[in-house]
């Protein structure tokens, strides 16, 4: 996967998931914010879509993954990133490939093995029942009043 690629080439997503420069889709508007004269002008936020379902080299259990994790934020199927934070629409559009590729490398990542269950030790049971009781000995001094 290559540390710098342009803004309109193939998107590297991992070692074997590469989004095609045909199936990104973009979309460019006026960013909010201060800006100085070109402010109405520049057309500097992007917006990045892909429909993430129909990427070639997807296996069936990574569409199934991608489908469930990435289900709040489909519409209509089309995942879509923004990025307005920089002023030049050349670093913009950098921004949204990086943006969309961690989502969907994220999405893609396999489930953390669980937990195994383990029982707490002797010595950490005993240690916490002593320290019941000393907070309950502390409290039972408070109470006697003589």
């Amino acid at each position: 996967m290559p540390v710098t690629d342009d803004a309109s080439g193939d998107l590297p997503v991992t070692g074997s998931l590469v989004v095609p420069a045909g199936s990104l889709s973009w979309r460019f508007s006026r960013s909010s914010g201060p800006g100085g004269q070109g402010v109405n002008t520049a057309d500097s936020r992007v917006e990045l879509s892909v429909v993430p379902l129909e990427l070639p080299g997807l296996s069936d259990p990574q569409r199934a993954r991608l489908a469930s994790r990435l289900a709040a934020r489909l519409v209509d199927g089309v995942l879509t990133v923004t990025a307005s934070e920089h002023r030049q629409q050349l670093r913009n559009r950098q921004a949204a490939r990086d943006r969309l590729a961690a989502v969907l490398r994220a999405a893609l990542a396999p489930p953390p093995p669980s937990r195994r269950r383990t029982k707490p030790t002797r010595g950490s049971q005993e240690r916490r029942i002593e320290a019941k009781k000393q907070r309950g000995q502390l409290k039972k001094q408070r109470r006697s009043w003589d």
